[in-house]
């Protein structure tokens, strides 16, 4: 295997001109525009029609996370506005942490801190009174941010709040939905459905898996016509997703830390499907298979794991590579012997030119920032054949980035 720490990131630069990025969603999620990249040929189609370009007896899988609104801006006496991003819950899991009432406590980034001085925050919130307290009239929340202690470049941050309602509700009503910070626009309202697929549902993404944003109840309906199967699995996208690589070989770069939640029937259905076309929607999806995949090695050494956590060279740094029935057969009986239904982790997995894919047969994914380890994990699958998509991208108009369009990656 290609030792992959040794690969220059300029060599996996392209030209992305400000005007071929996307900076607002089409009216029609479906109508993007689709590159089609199978067998070594390039076409191009509309994504509305990717059940019939699919192969039979394919299974899609989708991250289904919900992007939270991360954003919470408050406004100090003095004027100046800080801004509170939140990460991932500290030290709670992620489904607990956002049903707490009065009080969690996050890690989060901070931007304006030098003007927090001292003291705590706080953000008049207006929303419903909660279901079954009688009349839902207006009411208002307080909600204050207490900072703790750094932790690298984030803190903790105390929330407390006023209320009978979930934190999941605050933010909700509190926050603002989290662009990606290459569109250079603030949200807006309509950004708080566009900036979702059609099927999220857990909360806790800082980022959309946008693969999955072409998606409408109609292409899914045209799925089932074809008879593909759908699975769903989570990953909660992490800010560290838009970290470029700075270093000048990916062997520098640090990749952030992901958590995923799969369900036992979903990991039992793929192993089922094994030897049949498996294609991911999404970047995230990919690294959520293929992390399964390795903790089933790591199952293989050491029946006795106490939880999932892939890191970042994990494949690169041994021979031991078992068959996908082998490996997430062995996945499936440790549930089995923790007396589990469902896979909870997390991953640091880099995917990037020299990594043997396990698990996929192909994928659909958006159109990736240049020098990114997305591109990388792209150039994995169909190797410099990436150049030649980008270009023709380029050549013919697509649009890039999150709300921009997609392209089929079938090798």
């Amino acid at each position: 295997m290609t030792d992959p720490k040794t690969i220059a990131i300029a060599d996996y630069d392209y030209p992305l001109p400000e005007e071929r990025i996307a900076k607002y969603p089409l009216a029609q999620r479906d109508q993007s525009k689709l590159l089609v990249f199978k067998n070594g040929t390039i076409t191009e189609d509309t994504f509305c029609n990717i059940p019939d370009l699919l192969p039979d007896d394919t299974l899609l899988v989708f991250n289904n996370t919900k992007v939270i609104h991360a954003r919470l801006v408050f406004q100090k006496e003095t004027g100046s506005t800080i801004e509170i991003f939140c990460l991932e819950p500290y030290q709670t899991a992620i489904s607990e942490a956002f049903e707490q009432r009065e009080r969690c406590k996050w890690l989060c980034f901070i931007g304006n801190n030098k003007k927090w001085k001292s003291g705590d925050l706080t953000k008049a919130v207006s929303g419903q009174q909660p279901a079954g307290t009688g009349h839902r009239s207006q009411v208002t929340y307080t909600l204050t941010a207490t900072r703790r202690e750094p932790v690298g470049n984030a803190w903790i941050v105390d929330f407390s709040w006023t209320g009978e309602i979930s934190f999941a509700e605050v933010i909700e009503l509190a926050g603002v939905i989290p662009l990606p910070p290459y569109l250079h626009r603030e949200a807006e309202n309509d950004d708080n459905t566009r900036y979702q697929t059609v099927y999220a549902d857990p909360m806790g993404s800082v980022a959309a898996p946008t693969a999955g944003l072409h998606f409408t109840d109609e292409v899914f309906n045209r799925l089932k016509t074809r008879h593909i199967a759908t699975e769903f699995l989570t990953l909660h996208v992490g800010a560290g997703t838009f970290k470029p690589v700075s270093s000048d070989t990916i062997g520098e770069h640090e990749m952030h830390t992901e958590k995923i939640v799969v369900n036992r029937s979903t990991i039992q259905h793929i192993l089922q499907h094994a030897g049949k076309p498996l294609i991911a929607i999404g970047t995230t999806s990919v690294r959520t298979l293929e992390s399964i995949y390795w903790f089933g090695v790591q199952l293989g050494k050491d029946s006795n794991a106490k939880a999932m956590h892939v890191e970042q060279w994990e494949p690169y740094e041994g021979d031991d590579t078992p068959t996908l029935g082998e490996a997430y057969g062995n996945v499936l009986a440790w549930l089995d012997s923790q007396s589990l239904d469902t896979l909870y982790g997390e991953t640091r997995l880099i995917i990037a030119p020299g990594y043997k894919y396990h698990v996929i047969n192909g994928m659909v994914t958006n159109f990736h920032q240049p020098k990114s380890t997305l591109l990388l994990l792209v150039s994995a699958l169909i190797g410099d054949s990436w150049k030649d998509c980008y270009r023709y991208a380029l050549d013919n108009k697509f649009r890039f980035l999150s709300y921009g369009d997609s392209c089929l990656l079938v090798p």
